[in-house]
């Protein structure tokens, strides 16, 4: 199935323990393409300025990206943020966001975008993210979404999440979402809404998915060198739905999608390992597959039989 994404597409710059860059390519629509790129046929759509040259769009053409619906604003300049992570990664500072161009995006689907088969709507505006499932005829939408949203338009927010099959949140947005603090608990009221699937992102630990027949846990892999984590959860993205959108076209099975967790976690587990795209850009499949392995060698276990104590 072909795959389409909808989200921002930026320039960073980042700072961690090791180091500092100034401008990356970034925004969750590249890190999603890049990742998904590797499973699926992916277009993008997102705003971009005239300081969004040659030099951006062949990343995107090296990995087969389809750019063909990114929106060129003359004069404009392309989405800025810039950040900070302390030495422990999980504790970020937001330093400045521009959001130029992207302030006055509406997207527009073509006819290719709006007959892909599989949606992704990256973190944007709930109303944004709706109008753009209205446009399309796909037969399995994701979202993504953050904690700004949840607190300024969660009623909005709620409305879309009930359009779509699947929500992908890190668990603290879930439980945000929800005001509930048990995490279970949690993804059941947001299944409750509409949805039939629901991951939660856990970083470190790994993510967790629930749908209306049970949970599935996986543990993240054991990266010993983070560099930088901005963009791991849209590679997550981009590796979970690449992997749906690579199935024949049937409704994705239970195992289909436990699949698409350990290729989800596989390349965000990549990401991290460089500044902005640099590690995914020099991947190669051989590489993914040895991971989704590992993962399936980590993640598997007969238990061992015992004679319970009464």
């Amino acid at each position: 199935m072909s795959l389409t994404v909808v989200g921002s597409i930026a320039f960073d710059a980042v700072e961690t323990e090791t180091g500092k860059r100034d401008r990356l390519l970034g925004g969750a629509a590249v890190h999603f393409s890049l990742a998904s790129s590797f499973l699926a046929e992916t277009r993008v759509i997102g705003p971009v300025g005239d300081d969004f040259g040659e030099e951006e769009y062949a990343v995107l053409h090296a990995r087969g990206v389809i750019t063909d619906d990114i929106e060129h604003v003359p004069g404009g300049k392309t989405f800025f943020w810039s950040g900070r992570y302390e030495r422990d990664v999980n504790v970020r500072h937001t330093l400045q966001t521009d959001l130029n161009v992207f302030e006055h995006f509406e997207p527009k689907l073509s006819e290719e975008s709006r007959a892909a088969e599989t949606l992704f709507l990256a973190n944007i505006q709930p109303d944004l993210q709706r109008a753009v499932r209205e446009q399309s005829d796909a037969r399995f939408t994701a979202l993504d979404s953050m904690n700004l949203w949840i607190d300024i338009a969660r009623d909005s927010l709620l409305r879309t999440i009930g359009m779509v099959d699947c929500v992908i949140l890190n668990d603290g947005e879930i439980r945000q979402l929800t005001d509930k603090p048990n995490l279970v608990r949690a993804a059941q009221a947001v299944l409750d809404v509409g949805p039939r699937v629901v991951v939660a992102k856990q970083g470190e630990y790994g993510a967790a998915m629930y749908t209306r027949e049970g949970v599935f846990g996986l543990p993240a892999y054991p990266t010993p060198d983070v560099v930088d984590p901005t963009g791991a959860g849209d590679s997550f993205a981009g590796g979970f739905m690449g992997c749906v959108a690579a199935s024949d076209g049937e409704e994705p099975t239970d195992e289909l999608l436990r699949t698409a967790m350990a290729y989800g976690t596989a390349l965000a587990s990549f990401n991290v390992e460089a500044f902005g795209t640099e590690r995914i850009q020099s991947l190669t499949g051989d590489e993914i597959a040895g991971r989704v392995a590992a993962l399936e060698r980590i993640s598997r276990f007969e238990a061992a039989p015992l004679a319970l104590r009464a």
